[in-house]
């Protein structure tokens, strides 16, 4: 094992694997393979000789010299100490790295057993197992050390601070901040750990990273330089991706002089899903398989299987992903991964079926017996009628706050083309207003039978209302409003239970237009509060007691800026009634004392300041003789 690490270390050279030191460097290297290759792109293909190369679709990332190669740093005297003993020969300690920078391949052979802990838990776990120590109390800190342990640095993460000024000047501090030896060596056994897992969920009999059978010695190699070497099937390759077809064919197989052969794929995005994507080579039902991944490891391997042309694996992952449910975070990765990779040809048009809808000709629809539904307005009508014709109140409730969400988002241009124009919105006014003038006129000639319609129709109207207040098309509706003098007529005869909900929609419009959200004209304002003042004052008692969302101030507000709008003789005559009504009403009356004070101020405060007649402006010019 210790001549199998040195034989790793010196990956790429083409040595025999029985010297027990790393070799001289070789000019050449004859049995090399470089594979770089990306979850995101075409991998490049380097021979050793040159003779053929496969074009990547993004450059390599530029590295600083300081670390591109452990042979730039002088080697250190680095030998982990394990808490228990550990057998001198195992590789998964003789792959720990040695220099910072680029990490030497892991070899993760089955037969490591052991986990690899660093060299900063000796002391603390000796004298743990010496029972000098309380379990729970942190390790000793050595005096003698010129720099924190690794067990320092996760503990008090959030508070050390390593010295970077002096660590810059060397070139030697990651841009994190973080020692770059501790973060490698920390990352690196991460990684063990992870691939560990991975190869230890084979099924008994798998050929996965075997290497008594495996005739390719595959090192993956990520961009910050952490690499992993496994034992693979050179047939199995070639059978099940298109790109190890074309680069590791029977031509490039008699060339090398050498079993096992030496291939290696650099930058790698996730040497992780990398190896879950070759694992997926030798499984016979790759979609069981993907069962026990969730929607993000799934993207990650379909991407790293369309780099390599594994098409069964494209496959398997597009099924998934059309069958998984997905959350809102992942339909995004989704839908940006499947516009990116471009694999229409492959089923990905089947999976964005889901997020996107294709636009059908009505006359297709017709012929098909669906109607013509597949318009953005229709669906929308449709589901505005059926919450106004719901029989259940609580789920109508519901539902109104869905669907005004819905139109919400569509006004504010988030929620796409679908919308509802002005003219559906008050077709749908009009349905609701025809319905409340039949149930109230029968009301008021002493049928009661259907005295419950009138404030279920006046609920929709005022929901409606809401929504065109909203999107600021509300004038139409009140002028219609306040021409219902026929309704306004009728109202005092229907008892109060029943018609309280009215007055609900003539207070919404107060608000509306006290708040300058409906702009109309001054005969239209005139004719709103002659038409429905006098029933709005009669059932503002019971709308306060039985209205349990009804912010009175809001209203009692909006009355009194909608009495201001109007001419100053109009206010004073709507005012000094509701004087008088408030007196005797008190409660019952709303209180609009405030925009009393101000028409107050304006009709008699300012003029008795003012001088019984305004100064004339006196203009005088002078001419000045010639002669």
């Amino acid at each position: 094992m210790m001549a199998a690490s040195a034989h790793h270390k010196s990956l790429s050279s083409s040595q025999s694997h029985t010297q027990p030191h790393p070799p001289p460097k070789s000019k050449r290297r004859k049995n090399t393979t470089n594979l770089s290759a990306t979850s995101s792109s075409i991998p490049d293909v380097v021979s050793s000789n040159s003779v053929w190369c496969c074009p990547a679709l993004k450059p390599h990332p530029t590295t600083s010299s300081a670390f591109s190669s452990p042979s730039h740093h002088p080697r250190r005297n680095f030998t982990p100490t394990p808490p228990l003993p550990l057998p001198l020969n195992n590789p998964a300690i003789s792959t720990l790295p040695e220099a910072v920078g680029a990490s030497p391949p892991m070899d993760v052979s089955p037969g490591s057993g052991y986990p690899v802990y660093p060299s900063c838990y000796s002391k603390f776990n000796s004298a743990l197992n010496a029972g000098l120590l309380n379990p729970m109390s942190p390790p000793p800190v050595d005096k003698t050390r010129s720099s924190p342990t690794l067990f320092d640095m996760m503990a008090n993460e959030q508070e050390y601070h390593p010295r970077t000024g002096a660590m810059h000047s060397a070139g030697q501090v990651l841009p994190n901040g973080r020692n770059p030896a501790v973060s490698a060596q920390d990352r690196q056994i991460l990684l063990q750990e992870r691939v560990a897992e991975i190869l230890g969920s084979c099924s008994p009999g798998n050929q996965f990273n075997d290497q008594e059978t495996g005739d390719v010695r595959l090192t993956l190699s990520s961009k910050d330089g952490l690499s992993v070497s496994l034992s693979v099937h050179r047939h199995i390759l070639v059978a099940h991706s298109r790109f190890f077809a074309a680069k590791l064919s029977d031509r490039w197989s008699k060339q090398q002089r050498s079993l096992p052969h030496l291939v290696e794929i650099s930058d790698c995005d996730d040497i992780e899903v990398y190896i879950e994507t070759l694992r997926l080579m030798y499984c016979k039902d790759l979609r069981h398989r993907l069962l026990r991944e969730d929607v993000s490891k799934v993207l990650g391997i379909l991407k790293i299987s369309a780099a390599i042309a594994f098409d069964a694996g494209v496959l398997s992952c597009l099924e998934y992903l059309e069958a998984a449910p997905w959350t809102e975070d992942e339909e995004e990765k989704v839908a940006s991964v499947l516009s990116q990779l471009h694999l229409e040809s492959s089923g990905a048009g089947e999976v964005l079926k889901r997020v996107s809808l294709e636009v059908v000709p009505s006359s297709v629809e017709e012929a098909n017996g669906h109607g013509a539904g597949g318009n953005g307005e229709e669906i929308l009508l449709r589901l505005l009628q059926v919450v106004l014709e719901g029989k259940d109140e609580k789920a109508r409730r519901e539902m109104k706050g869905l669907v005004s969400k819905m139109l919400c988002e569509n006004n504010s241009g988030r929620g796409g083309t679908g919308d509802l124009s002005k003219e559906s919105l008050l077709s749908a006014c009009e349905g609701c207003l025809r319905l409340l003038r039949l149930h109230l006129l029968r009301a008021a000639s002493s049928d009661v039978s259907e005295a419950a319609q009138i404030a279920r129709q006046a609920d929709n109207l005022h929901w409606i209302l809401d929504i065109l207040i909203d999107r600021q098309i509300a004038d139409e509706f009140l002028r219609t409003w306040a021409a219902e003098t026929e309704l306004a007529e009728a109202h005092p005869q229907v008892p109060a239970i029943h018609r309280y909900e009215v007055s609900r929609i003539t207070s919404r419009l107060f608000v509306g237009i006290g708040k300058g959200q409906i702009l109309v004209s001054k005969e239209a304002r005139c004719l709103l509060l002659k038409t429905w003042l006098e029933p709005f004052y009669e059932d503002f008692g019971w709308m306060r007691r039985a209205c349990k969302g009804l912010d009175r101030h809001l209203v009692e507000d909006g009355l009194g800026n909608t009495i201001l709008t109007l001419p100053l003789a109009t206010q004073q005559e709507i005012l000094l009634a509701w004087f008088d009504r408030f007196l005797n009403s008190g409660d019952d009356c709303p209180n609009i004392q405030r925009g009393f004070e101000v028409w107050w101020r304006r009709a008699f405060w300012r003029r008795n300041g003012e001088t019984s007649r305004p100064p004339q402006l006196r203009i005088t010019a002078s001419c000045e003789n010639s002669s």
